[in-house]
């Protein structure tokens, strides 16, 4: 069995989640003893697994039915979660939603990374079969490092005391930027720090000005990589992420992972998995995030960071793999298009 992975643009896309995914993929299928290439031009794979939406992604669809190839897309994207994004997303998502509706729909088999991502593609009217596996992660990354806590101090020349509420992403208002700029504005007292590629002019404007007008506390290093975001990870008081809509949200897993205690917006995505108390901190309201940000740093709550990391060891890249596998060789096993067949296997 081989199979062909593929993401378009992916030096573009790198540094997104879904650039991790590419990672995570590999490493999960390599652990999992399955041959992969990523090479668009292969043609003696069995399954082509494609991740990205573009004109590109639509010809390597074509491209793989027209060899006899069975297609399984992995729906990292949602009309949900392309609104409040770029400049003009919301005008254009009803149009994105029938794209990538269409698209998905070419596929014989989906896979996305939630149940609450499953539950919006079906509602999509998409009959393909879905079956919900998580982007995983690699626990040996995140894994506690002193060197890495110094180096993402010095880098910001941190005082060894001084407390820090850090948070990953674009500079998307879905994500949450203007809210964790308001509870940085409410609380001088402590550092907060956004990592993420700096706003560019796909930007809107709202946006920019509220960065270029963000309090003093508040430092956006743009894209940072390697040791000094996972020294941030494990060094930072608070991994507090206010995104409003998410198909899983591979940040947090990377919170998880490093042991770090993790506030999030409550919503839907994280029904069944993030559990209040047990293995984060959920909240509504920016009043409710500043307060669970102070309890947590005067230590007032329950710690729950050794039930995060336990739900990073269960989405850990070998039960991925494995996950993978299990999928990869029952979509082999399937007549080309035949989805009915392939339901009946899984009832």
């Amino acid at each position: 069995m081989k199979v062909l992975l593929y993401f378009e643009n992916e030096k573009q896309i790198s540094n997104s989640g879904i650039g991790r995914a590419l990672s995570h993929q590999l490493k999960a299928c390599a652990l999992a003893g399955i041959e992969t290439t990523i090479d668009p031009d292969c043609e003696d794979y069995d399954i082509l697994h494609i991740n990205t939406i573009g004109i590109n992604s639509n010809a390597m669809v074509k491209k793989a039915r027209s060899l006899g190839k069975k297609v399984i897309y992995h729906a990292h994207s949602t009309e949900e979660d392309f609104r409040n994004s770029f400049v003009l997303s919301n005008q254009v998502a009803p149009i994105y939603k029938i794209y990538i509706s269409n698209l998905y729909s070419s596929a014989d088999y989906i896979l996305t990374p939630t149940p609450y991502s499953k539950s919006l593609l079906e509602n999509y009217g998409i009959t393909v079969p879905i079956q919900a596996i998580s982007n995983g992660i690699d626990l040996n990354t995140f894994a506690d490092d002193p060197q890495k806590r110094y180096a993402f101090r010095k880098y910001f020349n941190l005082d060894p005391y001084e407390h820090v509420i850090m948070s990953v992403g674009w500079f998307f208002e879905r994500k949450g930027i203007l809210d964790f700029i308001e509870v940085a504005r409410a609380m001088p007292q402590y550092k907060f720090i956004w990592f993420g590629q700096l706003p560019n002019l796909t930007t809107p404007t709202h946006i920019r000005d509220a960065v270029d007008n963000a309090p003093d506390n508040v430092i956006f290093p743009g894209y940072v990589k390697g040791p000094i975001i996972q020294g941030a990870y494990h060094s930072a008081d608070v991994f507090f992420f206010p995104s409003y809509e998410e198909t899983e949200g591979i940040v947090v897993l990377e919170a998880f992972a490093s042991k770090a205690q993790v506030l999030v917006r409550d919503i839907g995505v994280y029904q069944g998995w993030l559990n209040h108390g047990i293995n984060c901190y959920k909240g509504h309201t920016n009043d409710e995030f500043v307060e669970t940000i102070d309890k947590l740093i005067r230590h007032q709550l329950p710690d729950t960071r050794n039930g995060g990391y336990h739900s990073a060891v269960e989405r850990r890249l070998e039960n991925i793999g494995a996950q993978l596998k299990d999928v990869y060789t029952r979509v082999l096993a399937m007549p080309l298009r035949d989805k009915a067949a392939f339901k009946e296997s899984q009832d």
